[in-house]
């Protein structure tokens, strides 16, 4: 039976506002897919997001939706996890939004081990807010902030999300749509803090600015870049100078931040 996309998009908001070439589109497809793999009611579902491209993906999704401010859809989406535990929540970023804005949420709701999935769609530049260099733009790579090339070393943004606490990490990229649908549904069945990476592509501003040829030419970078872990573990330093590592990174349950919140408040009310 063909995927009935109408029941979990706001099809009154199409077509969405995103350059032809960008995928966002492509995420948010595999967002709704992972949602429609667990079987969740989307009057369950709570969709978080902030400034930037990404941040319209609240606006096209068929759910509970909050469109926050800049770098701080985690803060946001602590609040209503801790206000109503059961809503399972989803928050969509960008990579300035995630990691230099919103960096100081991201490491303490990844140690606190929140059960918030966060999705963070990585196109190594600021896009809708004018093309400056991010965290993640890779060092020589030029922005509107860095005409003659960035100097400032880049995240790995799961790493550091691992560093800090989260319990499951992994990372996909538009060209493996399939694999980034599955991580994302890992991600939000793992009862704590989860964090996916999506590698994405902007071709009116990075691409242009790095002159990284066609859509087509950047689509076919992530195919050709992107290794999956066991094979990256049999290559050289050398050999993964322009790779990247995709797939499954970290999975390791921990205790939930919501469920010790309410033995504190049980323990509480027992002493009234």
């Amino acid at each position: 039976m063909a995927f009935n996309y109408d029941e979990y998009l706001r099809t009154d908001k199409m077509p969405t506002l995103w350059c032809w070439g960008c995928g966002d589109g492509v995420i948010l497809k595999s967002i709704i897919r992972a949602i429609e793999k667990t079987g969740w009611n989307m009057d369950d579902v709570c969709v978080v997001s902030g400034i930037g491209c990404s941040g319209r993906t609240s606006s096209y999704i068929n759910c509970n939706t909050v469109h926050t401010t800049h770098g701080r859809t985690l803060a946001y989406a602590t609040g209503i996890k801790l206000a109503n535990p059961d809503l399972k929540v989803i928050v969509i970023s960008g990579d300035g939004d995630a990691s230099a804005i919103g960096g100081n949420h991201l490491i303490h709701a990844a140690r606190r081990n929140i059960d918030i999935t966060t999705v963070v769609y990585n196109n190594n530049i600021y896009g809708m807010t004018g093309g400056q260099y991010s965290p993640t733009t890779p060092k020589g790579e030029k922005g509107t902030t860095a005409p003659y090339g960035n100097i400032d070393n880049n995240f790995d943004l799961c790493k550091l999300a691992q560093g800090a606490g989260a319990t499951f990490t992994g990372r996909s990229t538009v060209y493996h749509a399939k694999m980034l649908t599955d991580l994302i549904r890992k991600g939000i069945e793992n009862k704590g803090f989860s964090f996916v990476e999506s590698r994405s592509l902007c071709p009116t501003y990075y691409g242009r600015k790095n002159k990284k040829g066609s859509v087509v030419d950047m689509m076919n970078y992530l195919k050709d870049n992107a290794v999956m872990q066991a094979k990256a573990d049999k290559m050289t330093e050398e050999e993964m100078a322009s790779k990247f590592v995709i797939g499954e990174l970290y999975n390791k349950p921990d205790l939930e931040y919501t469920e010790q919140y309410q033995k504190i408040i049980d323990m509480f009310s027992k002493e009234r």
